[in-house]
């Protein structure tokens, strides 16, 4: 799902070690993966899953957290955080898809603001030093959907509760498509074309 870490504070030019408590943070959740498409494919547990799913993008924020508590910023966690979140993302829709547990036309609104992301971020650092910050829109809409995809999971699952979810689903995915566009086309896009003047 898109990123809003703030591990982005990082001192600049440094890598920093490798090793440290919120990269380690971050690769768990790296690893929580895999178990996520066990639970769904292997066990067919689409309660776990949606569970699972849901506490990766709740704990987005944590590792964030941990490097400016531990002052352990670095380049390497500041790019290896959006990687995940990124991974999660395009693992997760499209496995959705594939067992029918989220309306196609949210699935491909989603993966194409996320695909057209990306392509601006690649083209803004092709320019320069200079990336593309994450507007509040950009973290709200990405905040949205982490709880939606895994609702829209759920709701299709034998949990009790699942025809709440599914009313709940919408209600995240809605306004979470909306501000995540809203800053891809006017906040991002302008960023990368004015460099282009």
């Amino acid at each position: 799902m898109a990123s809003h870490s703030t591990s982005a504070e990082t001192h600049e030019g440094e890598w920093g070690p490798i090793l440290t408590w919120p990269n380690a943070f971050t690769l768990l959740r790296l690893l929580c993966i895999p178990v996520f498409l066990w639970l769904l494919f292997g066990v067919e547990n689409r309660g776990a899953a949606a569970w699972l799913l849901a506490l990766l993008g709740a704990t987005d924020w944590v590792d964030g957290w941990l490097a400016r508590r531990l002052d352990q910023m670095s380049e390497f966690g500041a790019a290896f955080d959006p990687v995940v979140d990124r991974l999660l993302f395009v693992v997760a829709v499209p496995s959705l898809l594939l067992v029918s547990s989220i309306p196609v036309a949210v699935a491909l609104a989603a993966l194409a603001r996320e695909a057209v992301t990306v392509v601006l971020a690649v083209i803004a650092a092709t320019k320069g030093p200079s990336r593309i910050d994450v507007s509040w829109e950009g973290k709200t809409g990405a905040f949205l959907l982490m709880f939606a995809v895994p609702m829209f999971l759920g709701a299709t699952s034998e949990l009790s509760y699942a025809p709440i979810l599914a009313w709940l689903a919408w209600l995240f995915a809605v306004p979470g498509l909306a501000y995540g566009w809203f800053a891809t086309l006017f906040q991002y896009l302008p960023h990368v074309l004015r460099r282009d003047g």
